[in-house]
């Protein structure tokens, strides 16, 4: 399968993000060789900062991938960002309306053509005021689950640190230290041979986050929770 061609934005992207990362932290990356260098792959993340798809898409271009976000569709009338998002072929969520279902069928469509998707599950930066996962929405269990591609949980941990949206707090300096750390793809060959329901779907989901949620845990060296943080209503 021939590499994907970043292309004008994603060029243009990398040229104003690899600089402005790197001035408000230092990286660390354990596991990037598990990121295939051609064909499909779902990256399955946390969320805890507006940073994140910032650390995220460099992180995945360094490794010689174009990432692909699903990412909310109010991005795409922005000014510029607008222009980027689109240019770079991300995937816009239409979120409580009619396109849902289109969304996501574009993201599949994203995984048959070879592309790396990354998507946050949780659907928002976490409301933990820990910073763990929080209950996760099963749309990544029906992307893992129909197509045959590596499904690569990850963590990061460190980008809050520098902007933490709840709090209101942006601190770049001193510099911080943002690190990422991919796991093994998560065999799901015996989900996959049994019915697809709401049930099916969630365990799947759980067992994905899970994954993710041990990644963190060694990051931060700390004892995760049990469970996953419920969102108040």
């Amino acid at each position: 399968m021939a590499k994907e061609k970043g292309g004008f934005w994603v060029g243009l992207a990398a040229a104003v993000f690899y600089p402005a990362t790197a001035l408000m932290a230092r990286r660390r990356n354990e596991g990037a060789e598990q990121v295939p260098k051609t064909g499909g792959a779902l990256i399955v993340m946390n969320h805890v900062s507006h940073l994140d798809p910032v650390y995220d898409a460099v992180f995945t271009h360094k490794q010689g991938r174009v990432p692909h976000f699903l990412a909310k569709h109010s991005l795409w009338n922005v000014p510029v960002l607008g222009a980027v998002v689109k240019g770079a072929r991300q995937i816009p969520v239409y979120r409580g309306t009619a396109d849902a279902q289109q969304s996501l069928r574009a993201a599949h469509e994203a995984l048959e053509q070879g592309l790396v998707v990354i998507i946050y599950p949780e659907g928002t930066i976490t409301r933990d005021p820990d910073g763990w996962p929080m209950t996760s929405r099963t749309g990544v269990a029906r992307l893992a689950l129909e197509h045959d591609v590596p499904v690569l949980p990850a963590a990061r941990w460190g980008t809050r640190e520098v902007y933490d949206h709840y709090r209101k707090k942006f601190r770049p300096f001193p510099r911080k230290t943002v690190v990422t750390k991919v796991g093994p793809p998560v065999d799901l060959d015996a989900y996959r041979q049994q019915p697809q329901n709401l049930a099916l779907l969630r365990e799947v989901t759980d067992v994905l986050m899970t994954e993710v949620k041990d990644l963190l845990a060694d990051i931060r060296q700390e004892q995760a929770p049990d469970g996953f943080y419920q969102k108040k209503a």
